[in-house]
């Protein structure tokens, strides 16, 4: 008999690389350290006004109880209309499910559909709670390196040799993250035809950062260039990078009715239902004026700019211009192998995080937590002094290398 109360699911899932980063930089902040930190996946602007007032206003007229547990259908007709001007697909108010941040909808859908023992294909480098939640709802992440060579992206024969009998799921996030990879209409054509021979694989497809593309692109849904994958598509999307929402947790998903009815009940047997006050800013938001994701997403290609350039000037390091999300991801191999200050010898991404975190004062993510060595991931959505500053202080780092 085992002696555990943790089940073996949960004891196979790792903590937030992100979060337990955050945690390191809060105790340094604590003890008075001046930290840089780029670990942050959240824009660093304020939620726009014309939004949190309408928070703001919900509170004021009482509107602070309880919803439907898939969300109200004021948000969830906001949403449909949203997503059929921007992606082409209509759904319908039961084919919309609103959680508390688009992380739920994605475990929720797990939650619902998976058997022990079911396969979910996940790119990497990959968000690193993909994996985890494919875990933590009994199923197998088949992981599928992408490297640098397909530009982080996934072939379609690499998923054709990836799919089995038992293939539930492919995970696909365009725009990247990691990477900032975004998907162009073609490439995505050529992957929906393999996923059109094997009708027993679903496409859940995580569009969180489909505002922030750069240099003149647009990100492309699947179901825009592949509408008969709609029957077996989840489209996973929400409020927290496109309007600075993270704190307001309102996430959301599309497709089948039957499998929203399922989410809906993991949903309702878990939080209930997402915060009232958050989902009448959600409404704000998406019918709103649009000036404010435009203006967010040209502010961040300015920084993204600077970062690269800074990074890619820096010896050792080889930093490639991510074309969407915010955030970069350069090759750091080069800095395997060369011994700090103290004589310890770097070998590992993670062991260059640490290095940057000790000796400047920078945070940053390892690439092994995003599936994919030797790498690190820098997130731009931070000010443009800080961008600065935290180059600054990595190349005066590097340089103590040898």
């Amino acid at each position: 008999m085992c002696s555990s109360i943790v089940n073996r699911n949960i004891s196979r899932i790792k903590h937030s690389p992100s979060m337990a980063a955050k945690a390191a930089v809060d105790r340094l902040r604590d003890q008075g350290q001046h930290v840089i930190d780029f670990t942050i996946g959240e824009p660093d602007l304020p939620t726009p006004s014309h939004i949190a007032k309408a928070g703001q206003d919900a509170i004021a007229r009482g509107d602070t109880k309880y919803t439907s547990s898939s969300g109200t259908p004021a948000l969830r007709k906001a949403i449909a209309q949203y997503i059929e001007a921007s992606v082409g697909t209509r759904y319908e108010l039961d084919q919309v499910v609103v959680g508390c941040g688009a992380k739920q909808v994605i475990s929720g859908a797990l939650a619902a559909s998976l058997e022990a023992g079911d396969e979910v294909i996940v790119c990497a480098p990959y968000w690193v709670s993909y994996p985890d939640m494919v875990l933590m709802n009994g199923g197998v992440p088949v992981i599928i390196t992408c490297d640098e060579a397909s530009r982080f992206k996934l072939t379609p024969q690499a998923l054709e040799d990836a799919i089995t009998r038992k293939t539930r799921w492919v995970i696909l996030n365009s725009p990247n993250n990691p990477t900032g990879a975004v998907y162009s209409p073609e490439e995505l054509e050529t992957l929906c035809d393999v996923l059109l021979r094997h009708p027993q694989v679903w496409l859940m497809s995580d569009e969180i950062y489909a505002p922030y593309c750069y240099d003149g692109a647009v990100s492309t849904s699947p179901l825009a260039v592949c509408p008969h994958l709609a029957k077996r598509t989840l489209l996973i999307n929400g409020m927290s990078k496109a309007y600075a929402m993270t704190g307001w947790r309102v996430g959301y998903g599309a497709g089948p009715a039957p499998l929203l009815r399922a989410i809906n009940a993991v949903i309702s047997q878990s939080t209930s239902c997402p915060s009232a006050i958050s989902q009448a800013a959600a409404i704000a938001a998406l019918t709103g004026p649009q000036e404010c994701v435009s203006s967010m997403v040209a502010t961040f290609e300015m920084r993204r700019n600077r970062m690269v350039d800074l990074l890619a000037a820096i010896p050792h390091i080889v930093c490639t211009s991510p074309a969407g999300a915010f955030y970069v991801y350069p090759n750091i191999g080069g800095l395997i192998g060369k011994k700090t200050p103290d004589e310890f010898i770097i070998r590992s991404d993670m062991d260059v995080a640490m290095f940057l975190l000790e000796r400047a004062r920078v945070a940053v993510l390892d690439g092994s937590s995003y599936g994919l060595s030797p790498y690190l991931r820098f997130s731009f959505a931070a000010s443009m002094e800080n961008i600065e500053e935290g180059c600054r202080r990595i190349r005066e780092a590097v340089a103590m290398l040898e």
